[in-house]
């Protein structure tokens, strides 16, 4: 199988040599691919003397920087690591060799910090928590870690996937594409270390968290529209049927209706409900007709156990 190790990084002067040669020592074959994101020091020209093919993109933003490496990079297997050196380099080949054995999509290393406080930033442990229990619960409970850099996919799954995020939250948007699509996942444990002496972490805990959570309600609106609107929808139902109750207990005893403009409302926000619960309908059809189109990119390519099957075979034959 051709192998790819894409590291997207802004900044990483002080680690992204230590990546660069992790990989370079444990999966020798893999060329390393580092995609600078404008960065103003010198983690270029650090990265190109440490043997990696180094290439740019001015777009700020992981999730604009996966996008291009997606778009650039020709491979069967595709290892997604970040180019902080707080991945371990020597699960990759167990990793790969998962992928392969298991016809996989996505193998995801959760993160298990060997140093706590020095590897997560005040929050960022429970704020990971949280965003992975609001996916688990909307879109199904497959993974401890969502947020985690360090990822192993399949051909299939990176042609099949739109890229439409721009910042961190792409690590979301990775997730709930398998998800949505019921590809065949797996996650390992992984030590998660801290940064060296001079790397600093790009990521802003709260906007960055405030990013991921609106990208989540987006995900659902985009994917699960019933579940959305309909939400909104009942809330809305439940209210107008709150206000009308007094109401008419009042019509009902006195054939009156006295306060008019708690009635117009309630009447106006029942007939919000349902054309919200419509949109919902409807926006249900274009949303699985979006995932068709998604699988059938996904089905125009074999699975990772097929392609190393038929290049051991291919092996075998030229021997």
């Amino acid at each position: 199988m051709r192998l790819a190790v894409i590291v997207p990084c802004y900044n990483e002067e002080a680690a992204i040599a230590d990546v660069v040669r992790g990989f370079q020592r444990h999966l020798p074959e893999a060329p390393i691919y580092v995609y600078d994101n404008n960065s103003t020091d010198k983690t270029q020209e650090v990265a190109r003397a440490a043997g990696a093919i180094v290439r740019r993109e001015p777009l700020r933003g992981k999730g604009n920087v996966l996008r291009r490496m997606f778009a650039d990079v020709e491979a069967d297997a595709y290892i997604l690591v970040d180019g902080d050196a707080t991945y371990d380099p020597t699960i990759a080949r167990a990793m790969v060799e998962l992928l392969q054995s298991e016809n996989l999509d996505m193998v995801v290393a959760a993160r298990d910090a060997v140093d706590a406080k020095a590897a997560y930033r005040s929050g960022h442990q429970l704020g990971n928590r949280v965003l992975t229990g609001a996916v688990a619960w909307l879109f199904g409970d497959r993974f401890d870690d969502m947020l985690s850099g360090y990822r192993v996919f399949s051909r299939r799954f990176v042609r099949s996937f739109p890229a439409l995020a721009t910042g961190f939250e792409t690590e979301t948007e990775l997730t709930v594409h398998a998800l949505t699509l019921r590809m065949p996942i797996a996650e390992v444990r992984a030590p998660y270390f801290d940064r060296p002496a001079g790397s600093v972490s790009k990521l802003k805990t709260y906007r960055d968290g405030v990013r991921i959570l609106v990208t989540i309600g987006n995900l659902l609106r985009r994917e699960r529209p019933v579940l959305f609107f309909g939400t909104l929808g009942g809330v809305l139902a439940l209210l107008a049927v709150i206000l009308s109750v007094p109401l008419f207990k009042t019509y009902m005893e006195t054939g009156l209706v006295p306060r008019f403009p708690t009635a117009i409302l309630a009447a106006a926000m029942m007939i919000l409900a349902v054309l919200l619960m419509t949109v919902g309908l409807i926006l249900e059809n274009v949303a699985i007709a979006r995932r068709e189109a998604k699988r059938l990119a996904y089905l125009q390519y074999e699975s990772p156990g097929e392609t190393a099957r038929r290049d051991g075979v291919s092996g075998q034959a030229a021997a």
